[in-house]
């Protein structure tokens, strides 16, 4: 891990100090469920303080979003919070990563929170955006981020262990997961598990849990077509790739319902699936496919070809392995929603059985390393449609509210997961 200032820094420097040891706490089902009780009143309170300036946070960043790799300012905004609660603060860390640890008053487990910042460009967003905006919900994701960092150390006479706070750039270009890793946060502050909020289209203030599956990675290739008719061929090839998904985008509210419902169906139609996108440029179709599960890339590759020879000469090229699907497991993802169903009510825990076959997450590098959870937020205000809580899409409109709703729930969350 690397300071803004390119020096190496000491992994006491990150941490901040001694380790707190992992021994000594054992609590009864009774004690812990009394522990939890308490520590969601007192998370209540201290979030109830800062829902207004959290708020603020959000509308500023909102108003200055950045591409990846270009998070300067959202970096300093946060290390400065976060300095200002009293946490340990690296910047630099992958790029423009921030990393804030709050060591705790009592010995316990040491667990990661994660947060991307960086907007997406005008060509990931459907509508015909102009310019960098949040029309993913990343401004929302930090604010919650830093909100539950503030309310945590608020709270730092309740916490047992460490918290560390992982604010990550350039999600939307599949590269700041793996950047911070290579720059040793993991080895640094070695976390037992992470854990990270996505906005989502599920009403305000439900949270839709992963537990065993998650999100499918993606695999890109380019097919390359010779001869006179080469261009007329690649315009029929791509159109014999794109018949290959098994699912297609929603194309109205009515099919976004539709996927919702699909989503938290188990065994339904995305228990699996092929999702393909081909576009022919003269000569040359460029390929990209999801599915899951994931081990099914090679036949999408194998069928890729064969459909390639069928329209006479080509050169068929994935230059790369395939971009690695998130699982999420079930373990840590059963114990969340458990602990969600208790504290929030059962009706706003909503588990999901299925992948969404049009998202992926560099996330995945994270749990593909250590365990952890990862779970949609709603963010469908009321009396709305649910094009406004679908992420990516020009429509995109989540209610604020999200924000307390997501600080409130994972920081009870992790003042229970440092201290089992």
């Amino acid at each position: 891990m690397r300071s803004s200032e390119g020096k190496t820094i000491s992994r006491r420097a990150i941490l901040g100090g001694t380790v707190a040891a992992t021994a000594g706490m054992w609590l009864t089902s009774t004690e812990a469920a009394s522990a939890t009780d308490r520590g969601a009143l007192a998370v209540e309170r201290e979030a109830a303080r800062l829902d207004g300036s959290l708020i603020a946070l959000r509308r500023d960043l909102h108003a200055h979003p950045e591409l990846s790799g270009q998070e300067q300012r959202t970096a300093g905004v946060v290390a400065a919070r976060l300095r200002a609660a009293g946490l340990d603060v690296t910047t630099g860390v992958g790029g423009h990563g921030v990393v804030g640890v709050l060591t705790g008053v009592r010995p316990g487990r040491t667990v990661a929170y994660r947060a991307d910042m960086d907007a997406v460009g005008p060509d990931d967003g459907a509508g015909g955006a102009t310019g960098p905006s949040h029309l993913c919900g990343h401004d929302i994701h930090t604010t919650i981020g830093v909100g539950i960092a503030e309310v945590l150390a608020r709270l730092r006479e309740r916490l047992s262990g460490r918290v560390v706070l992982l604010f990550q750039p350039a999600e939307e270009s599949l590269t700041g997961a793996a950047a911070m890793i290579a720059d040793g946060v993991l080895t640094a502050t070695r976390p037992s598990e992470i854990h990270a909020l996505h906005c989502g289209p599920f009403p305000v203030g439900r949270f839709a849990t992963l537990a065993g599956t998650g999100l499918p990675g993606q695999d890109k290739g380019r097919i390359v077509l010779t001869g006179a008719d080469a261009p007329a061929r690649a315009q029929r090839l791509a159109g014999s790739i794109n018949a290959m998904s098994t699912v297609r985008r929603p194309a109205d509210p009515a099919g976004l319902e539709q996927l919702r419902a699909d989503l938290q169906t188990p065994g339904g139609p995305l228990a699996r699936f092929v999702f393909v996108q081909a576009q022919a440029v003269g000569a040359t179709v460029r390929v990209s496919s999801r599915c899951w599960p994931e081990h099914r890339y090679p036949q999408v590759r194998a069928e890729i070809r064969r459909r390639a020879r069928a329209v006479g000469p080509a050169t068929v090229d994935f230059p790369t392995d395939p971009f690695p699907a998130m699982h999420a497991p079930w373990r840590e993802g059963q114990a969340l929603e458990r602990h969600l169903r208790r504290t929030l009510g059962t009706e706003r825990v909503v588990p999901l059985h299925a992948a969404l076959p049009f998202s992926g997450e560099d996330y995945a590098h994270f749990l593909n390393r250590i365990p952890g959870t990862y779970t949609f937020l709603g963010v469908q205000a009321p009396n709305t449609g649910i094009e406004t809580g679908y992420p990516h899409l020009a429509t995109f409109r989540p209610d604020e509210s999200a924000i307390g709703h997501g600080v409130r729930a994972m920081s009870g969350w992790l003042l229970t997961r440092t201290r089992s």
